[in-house]
């Protein structure tokens, strides 16, 4: 679906509710969550698509940062927006980023999850015609 025929949702509502359920889920960690997002930026899309691609950005970040994570947001021209969710871990090494959008890679076998989130990132974002960057 391209973004001329989707909704519009309002990123810092969605980014607030996804950092409370972060917090909760991952509250042994004691990460500092922060979110530096403008009010009125939109994402030209569906409420439902943007909570799938930030909840599992942000999950992703909170697994592997070990003391922050930040998510930042900012309007592009033509209607187009970079959403930013940075955290310090260790990262991904570049030889080894395109295979991380890939369904069903898990770049360490030793911390939970199904290694589906990056892909699904990847698959949503290409139908809004854009782009992810790791």
């Amino acid at each position: 679906r391209s973004a001329a025929a989707a909704g519009r949702a309002c990123v810092a509502p969605v980014a607030a509710g996804l950092v409370r359920v972060m917090e909760r889920v991952h509250a042994a960690r004691a990460l500092s969550i922060g979110v530096r997002v403008p009010a009125q930026l939109q994402f030209a899309g569906e409420s439902q698509d943007l909570q799938t691609l930030l909840g599992n950005l942000l999950d992703n970040a909170c697994k592997w940062g070990r003391h922050r994570v930040e998510l930042s947001g900012e309007a592009l021209p033509h209607g187009r927006l970079v959403l930013l969710i940075d955290d310090d871990g260790p990262g991904i090494p570049e030889a080894d980023r395109s295979a991380a959008l890939s369904r069903g890679v898990r770049m360490d076998q030793t911390v939970q999850g199904s290694g589906l989130g990056l892909a699904i990132v990847d698959q949503l974002v290409q139908q809004y015609e854009g782009s992810v960057s790791l």
